[in-house]
């Protein structure tokens, strides 16, 4: 916890403020138990005040149901597992995670990073590290742990402030969590989430998982470009250089993991090949049947399943060709070790998976939404406008809850069918959730990892706490912030696509 100094600036005492506020809140699990029950009075209140509203696409009128009723206490108790199954988060994120979690384990990930960090050139120093702590959010663990540490030694060598190398690859790492090169599991959860959103009003719908993934590989541009510049003229000017230079330590590697590099590079061109050839030739398997529509929708239908085998192949290769792995069951053990770590996000996602049902089988959620909608169309803001806002009141919330798909869980039952009524794209509208989540990700004490930078920073300066951390992370956030919004609304402005399909 930082200490609020008298004479700090107002900026610090601010964020102090949010962090005493943020830690009183109960765990995401508690929260949603908690917005569980409220739903369950208020959905008896709206059938007893017979809440409705009229479909405006259909005309039909939708009314409220009371889930205190008998009908409605049979159902949460007949339904609470198939809620949980059926939750589109849940499925995907698993697969996903069994393939990745090879990789990590393997060596793989955490070798390709910190080639990359280490070969920077010295005046690109921040621009890479910021990069690839961006390419990093594919791995989970491994931005957080090889590269934040390893960020600051490189910039010790050099002789500049760790500390700005800490910021750097946090900026990158946590800053950037909603924009890459490749789509991973974030995408997942986050399209799952708004596909059950989106059914509260039209049972066809569904978000892709690569519904984004154009923007945010023009936003891995731009967070890198941006993060170097506030890294380089605002961050670093305010830190001491270090008094001796430290050179970095060998890199732990070996022919034998050289090797093993260039194996999974020709396994990565022919997997490619692979898909390419599958949906450009004529009879491909992964090609549309349908003419008119995008040749490519069956390899995006299971695009993390294709993520996830080549993740799992990729670090099979890497960790047998390298020594990694020595036992013929070891990728095994390293998808446990993956499936592990999602004991925490499996126990939030069934009861956020019940919070979203329960506000689609009462009612509550189309009533809202066709009522909100009705409301924000009175004011007749652009859907620029609406983004905009939206953005920033996501950037807030964040603030006072730290997990994202807890967040989307949340609001995307609210606000995902009522921008949709309006005409906003619910593409777009999961991109304005996901920059303002990101921006401020750096700057929220209630982040899993903001704690574990806190103690990295410390192993460099002694006096570091808290609240050095959350100044430090400030201009990222501002910054990122303003630009990425900007870059989304030129994005729409222009018409092009956020993601294909």
């Amino acid at each position: 916890m930082a200490k609020v100094q008298q004479d700090a600036p107002w900026s610090q005492r601010w964020l102090n403020h949010i962090e005493r506020l943020g830690n009183k809140l109960p765990h995401p699990v508690s929260l949603f138990i908690i917005f569980c029950a409220l739903l369950v009075v208020l959905s008896a209140w709206m059938n007893a005040a017979s809440a409705s509203a009229q479909n405006p696409s259909s005309g039909e009128w939708l009314y409220s149901r009371s889930l205190l009723s008998r009908e409605g206490l049979l159902w949460m108790l007949h339904s609470a597992v198939g809620n949980f199954v059926n939750f589109a988060p849940v499925g995907s994120v698993i697969v996903a995670i069994m393939g990745i979690a090879v990789a990590e384990h393997s060596g793989l990930l955490g070798y390709v990073l910190s080639g990359i960090a280490r070969r920077a050139p010295p005046r690109a120093l921040s621009a890479v590290i910021v990069f690839t702590g961006v390419l990093s959010s594919i791995g989970f663990d491994s931005g957080y742990v090889v590269l934040i540490p390893l960020a600051a030694l490189i910039f010790r060598a050099a002789g500049r402030s760790p500390l700005a190398g800490i910021a750097a690859a946090f900026a990158g790492v946590s800053g950037g969590y909603s924009a890459n090169l490749v789509l991973g599991p974030v995408d997942a959860i986050l399209a799952g989430i708004s596909t059950e959103a989106l059914r509260l009003i039209d049972d066809q719908a569904e978000v892709l998982v690569s519904a984004n993934y154009y923007f945010i590989v023009a936003s891995t541009l731009m967070i890198t470009v941006v993060g170097a510049w506030v890294n380089e003229k605002i961050v670093e000017p305010r830190l001491p250089k270090p008094d001796t230079v430290e050179h970095l330590p060998a890199a732990d590697s070996d022919d034998r993991e050289r090797r093993a590099l260039r194996v999974v590079a020709v396994f990565s061109a022919a997997y490619i090949a692979a898909l390419i050839a599958m949906v450009a030739l004529p009879s491909g398997l992964l090609r549309n049947p349908d003419p008119e529509g995008m040749a490519a929708l069956p390899l995006l239908r299971g695009i993390v399943v294709f993520i996830a085998l080549y993740a799992a192949l990729a670090g099979i290769i890497f960790g047998y060709s390298s020594g990694r792995f020595q036992e013929r069951n070891d990728w095994i053990r390293a998808m446990e070790k993956g499936m592990g770590t999602l004991a925490g996000y499996l126990v939030l996602m069934f009861f956020a998976a019940q919070f979203v049902n329960y506000f689609s089988w009462s009612g509550i959620g189309a009533i809202a939404a066709i009522n909100g909608a009705q409301w924000l169309a009175s004011l007749e803001l652009s859907s620029t406008s609406l983004l905009l806002t939206f953005v920033l009141c996501s950037a807030l919330i964040n603030l006072l809850i730290g997990s994202a798909s807890a967040k989307w869980a949340l609001m995307a039952p609210i606000f995902l069918p009522m921008l949709a009524m309006l005409g906003v794209a619910p593409e777009a509208v999961q991109m304005a959730y996901r920059i303002g989540d990101s921006s401020s990700n750096i700057i929220t004490p209630l982040m899993p990892y903001f704690g574990v930078v806190v103690a990295f920073m410390q192993s460099h300066d002694r006096e570091a706490g808290m609240g050095s951390l959350l100044a430090l992370m400030l201009p990222y956030s501002l910054c990122f912030l303003l630009s990425w919004s900007m870059l989304l609304s030129l994005w729409l402005f222009a018409g092009l696509p956020l993601g294909p399909g």
